[in-house]
């Protein structure tokens, strides 16, 4: 059932029960995108793991998070279970085998995979301020703060380096906002707690250097198949908002980063975005018009993304008619909003004459799905009710043991487990703060020094008079004052005979000015 150029999804079925024909997913089209949706428990994570196998046999390498922790079992050899051998069975499926797949296993906080990090400046502001929960003006202030960093050679790498830019800019807001635009410090501010927020959720583990390569997500292995790059995602969930950030970082970097390659025989790279409505949620237009634009160029690049999530309504329209491959597992029409998504998930497939396809969403069991995908010169096939394929791979998580073997024999062991702390915005903005602070003191220092009166060491002074030093007696014993005679100090001859000459000169000056003074007023 397997065929070259094409990987096998299921086997259809008729209304009758009886099977129908394999349903593929042509390579050539894997890079035009897809969507997998059903309601927690229809079986998104097993068909999430069948594509990755495949596409993996392919030599086409996969990034994938693992939100519950099942899907690192594709790294282990599948096992004989009762529901899997089952399936094999029923559909037909003769070429099937275990196997087990090269898998990379990576997790922002370095616990269960090598350490993801990216610089600040590759996440650059406008996710930034997506993951911040920034106003618009506080979004306005942090472009401001990429656009001093630039001009003054200030590498933003970490969030201590974004905080130390931040204080600066607080400390000379008034010069710079002349220069650059307004900067509110009360925006600054707020920034500032923003910061601090982050740094208490852990996203300190993400920022910093060594930053991802994306060659390291994209590796073929010897025997040609493509690995299997596993995000750990069960602790990055209790902040949604930082796994939907870096996800969307992640692709941009691929738009940046890869060459055009127009449409080759096989993608590139695979990347699977799981809980796909947290990307969304609450995202501002631009965040929304950023990721549409990336959906719809990055095919060009070779890479195809795939969407899971449980309502095709998480998903915005405008990205959902990029989305040409679907699989839809069973929904739930409960409530108002949930027959709406049925509704909708039916209009989004070529209709099949043979049942109604609103009402098949509602029945279907798990493991089953109604399937569609790009057929010849790119038109969606005929929706079919499909039998998912078992796995290949265990479908179960690792022991913690068997994910740190994985880990010890990884291509890129040892790669990112270290943190590198190079000279950055905050080391230079440091430096050049305490450069400052002591050119301060010393100028203070100086006109402290030239406000005091001059002392006696600069003075010329008669001896005796003013603030000479007064030198201890050497007349006298060792250590002993000059002898004193009825409570005065008794003078030296030496000290006499200078008061005396003293005396005479300042008499002789005055009778000369006298003098000159009756001279003058005789004439």
């Amino acid at each position: 059932m397997l065929q070259d150029g094409k990987l096998y999804i299921g086997t259809s079925r008729n209304p009758d029960d009886t099977l129908n024909k394999g349903e593929y997913l042509d390579l050539k089209f894997g890079n035009r995108h897809g969507l997998i949706t059903g309601a927690t428990g229809t079986g998104k994570t097993v068909t999430l793991q069948v594509l990755a196998e495949s596409f993996s046999n392919a030599g086409v390498p996969v990034f994938c998070a693992d939100i519950k922790g099942d899907l690192s079992g594709i790294a282990a050899i599948g096992e004989a279970k009762d529901w899997v051998s089952k399936r094999a069975e029923q559909i037909g499926f003769s070429d099937f085998t275990f196997q087990e797949f090269p898998v990379i296993f990576w997790d922002l906080y370095g616990e269960k995979g090598h350490r993801v990090r990216a610089t600040i400046a590759e996440m650059g502001p406008l996710l930034l301020a997506r993951l911040m929960d920034a106003s618009e003006a506080q979004e306005g202030v942090l472009n401001i703060a990429f656009k001093i960093a630039d001009k003054g050679g200030l590498p933003l790498l970490d969030l201590k380096d974004l905080q130390s830019l931040l204080n600066y800019m607080a400390e000379n807001a008034s010069e710079l906002s002349g220069q650059f635009g307004l900067i509110s410090k009360s925006s600054v501010g707020s920034l500032q707690r923003g910061l601090l927020v982050l740094e208490q959720q852990g996203a300190e583990h993400f920022f910093g250097e060594p930053a991802l390569k994306i060659s390291d997500i994209m590796r073929v292995t010897n025997d040609g198949r493509g690995a299997v790059s596993v995000l750990s995602a069960e602790k990055l969930m209790m902040n949604p908002r930082l796994y939907g950030t870096f996800l969307l970082w992640l692709l941009s970097e691929l738009f940046e980063e890869l060459p055009e390659v127009g449409d080759p025989d096989k993608p590139k790279l695979v990347f699977f975005f799981d809980e796909a409505h947290l990307l969304f949620n609450d995202a501002p237009k631009v965040l929304i018009e950023r990721v549409e634009q990336v959906v719809r160029l990055i095919r060009s690049k070779g890479v195809g993304v795939y969407f899971v999530t449980q309502n095709p309504l998480d998903v915005p329209e405008t990205v959902l008619a990029q989305l040409g491959n679907r699989v839809q597992h069973a929904l739930r029409a409960y409530t108002p909003r949930e027959q709406k998504a049925v509704k909708t998930a039916a209009d989004t497939f070529r209709q099949n004459p043979a049942f109604n396809t609103a009402e098949v969403i509602t029945t279907l069991g798990t493991g089953e799905a109604l399937v569609s995908t790009l057929q010849e010169k790119g038109a969606p096939s005929i929706v079919e009710r499909t039998l998912i394929r078992p796995p290949s791979g265990r479908a179960g998580p690792l022991t913690d043991a068997e994910r740190k073997s994985v880990m010890n024999v990884s291509p890129v062991a040892g790669q990112y487990d270290t943190d590198l702390d190079r000279e950055s915005a905050f080391e230079i903005l440091t430096a050049r703060a305490q450069k400052a602070a002591e050119a301060e003191a010393a100028k203070r220092a100086a006109e402290e020094q030239a406000a005091q009166p001059d002392s006696a060491a600069g003075r010329w002074t008669l001896p005796g008079f003013g603030d000479a030093p007064k030198e201890a007696s050497t007349t006298g014993s060792r250590g002993s004052a000059p002898r004193r005679t009825n409570g005065y100090q008794r003078e030296t001859v030496i000290e006499a005979a200078m008061k005396s000459a003293a005396r005479s000169v300042a008499t002789s000056v005055g009778r000369a000015i006298v003098r000159g003074i009756l001279g003058s007023l005789k004439r």
